[in-house]
């Protein structure tokens, strides 16, 4: 049988071309390790691929999220230990005071540590983050969670100036976690605190005086309060940190769960894709010898 030449050469030009194509796909494949290139490949397996992507994503977001919220708790942790542990030395002091063997010369040396102790518990209300933000003015970051107002007398010059509003961190599907706590309740402590100091630092001060004992009782119940408060703040924050660490725990086994499903959705099988180039790499180059054999003929036989 005779085979025109342009048709014959057409026809294995074509052949080549689309074996060619195969070839660059199946190199394509190998070199990326996807056996996706394009949609089209596999429709059904190209939408789930796009699924799992976008949670791990989300899952590696998650676990950011965790993160930097495990730092500024404990930024909190930190301040509000420091804090408790200036109102617990307060209450000390003033329990101290109260006994009615003291002298006004006892009551006056106690004043410098009572000041310290106030001046450090301000401090730490006021505390900031690395970016110069209020860690405990609630969403109003900018504005310093303690006021003091010099012009007052002393018992109310401290107010709080922040809000006790919460900083929500999205660390889960549905699920967020406050960033923050507020320490409100420390500018009553601290003008407490301030009432005390004013009656230490009278050189005619006696501690048997009913307005004086009211006075510092009246201090001792504000720190009591306080203790309460920063402890059970404390608490809460350790409570947060042990959720975090769960869900932490939680994100990073569904990624294992993830990266494994991707792999069995779009990844690669090595063996078998290397073994489909091979059968292309020798078919091509089977058609290449044919070709070159046939086109070798006596011109008589072509037509």
């Amino acid at each position: 049988m005779r085979i025109a030449n342009g048709h014959f050469s057409t026809t294995i030009q074509g052949t080549l071309g689309k074996g060619n194509l195969q070839l660059g796909e199946l190199m394509t494949r190998m070199s990326r390790g996807e056996r996706l290139l394009r949609p089209s490949d596999d429709p059904i397996a190209s939408v789930r691929l796009r699924m799992l992507e976008r949670d791990a994503v989300m899952l590696k977001q998650y676990r950011s999220n965790i993160s930097a919220l495990g730092i500024r708790l404990q930024q909190n942790e930190t301040q509000l230990d420091g804090m408790l542990d200036s109102v617990m030395s307060a209450k000390d002091l003033v329990l101290w005071a109260l006994d009615g063997s003291n002298t006004p010369e006892d009551l006056n040396a106690m004043s410098s540590s009572m000041r310290t102790l106030r001046d450090t518990l301000l401090t730490s209300a006021n505390a900031r983050n690395s970016e110069g933000h209020y860690l405990f003015s609630g969403t109003a970051t900018s504005t310093a969670p303690i006021a003091y107002d010099p012009a007052q007398p002393a018992g109310a010059r401290y107010s709080f100036a922040g809000n006790t509003s919460q900083q929500q961190v999205v660390v889960g599907n549905g699920i967020t976690q406050a960033g923050n706590v507020s320490v409100d309740n420390v500018a009553e402590v601290l003008n407490q605190m301030d009432a005390a100091l004013a009656l230490m630092e009278d050189p005619t001060v006696n501690v048997n005086d009913p307005a004086v004992r009211a006075t510092l009782a009246a201090a001792e119940r504000a720190l009591d309060d306080g203790i309460g408060s920063l402890s059970s703040r404390i608490a809460q924050l350790g409570g947060a940190q042990n959720t975090l660490r769960v869900l932490d725990d939680s994100h990073a086994s569904a990624q294992v769960s993830n990266g494994e499903a991707l792999q069995r959705v779009g990844g690669l099988d090595v063996v078998e894709t290397y073994d489909q180039l091979t059968r292309h790499t020798v078919a091509i180059q089977a058609t290449y010898k044919v070709y070159g054999q046939i086109m070798q003929l006596n011109p008589f036989q072509l037509l």
